[in-house]
C-alpha cells in the first residue's frame, strides 16, 4: 500500500465523519445523547420520526463510530461513542497554527 493510498483512506474516512454529521436529525441524535445512555424509544418519540428512518440515521451514526448501541432483550440503548469526541476531531484538518506549536 502507498502513501498516496493511505492518505486517500484517511480523507475518505474523514468525509465519511463528515458526511455522518451533516443532517439536522443526525445531529438532534447526538445532542440527546449527550447526557447519556437513552433506548430507541426514547429517541423516536423525541425526535417524531418513524422508526426505519431513526435506524437509517443510527447505523449511519454507528458506521460512522460517533454511537454505540448495547441490546436489552427486545430494546437496544444507544450512547454516544467513548471515542466520539476524538473521531470528530481526527476529521479535521490540523491547522498551520497547530502544527507550527508542535
Amino acid at each position: 500500500m502507498t502513501s498516496t493510498d493511505v492518505e486517500t483512506r484517511s480523507i475518505e474516512a474523514r468525509a465519511a465523519t463528515f458526511r455522518a454529521l451533516s443532517d439536522p436529525i443526525r445531529l438532534s441524535i447526538l445532542d440527546l445523547l449527550q447526557p447519556g445512555e437513552r433506548c430507541v424509544c426514547d429517541l423516536q418519540e423525541a425526535l417524531d420520526v418513524a422508526s426505519n428512518l431513526l435506524s437509517y440515521h443510527l447505523r449511519i451514526l454507528r458506521e460512522a463510530g460517533l454511537v454505540a448501541s448495547t441490546r436489552r432483550g427486545r430494546w437496544v440503548d444507544y450512547r454516544l461513542a467513548d471515542d466520539a469526541a476524538a473521531t470528530v476531531e481526527a476529521a479535521l484538518p490540523s491547522s498551520p497554527i497547530d502544527d507550527a506549536a508542535q
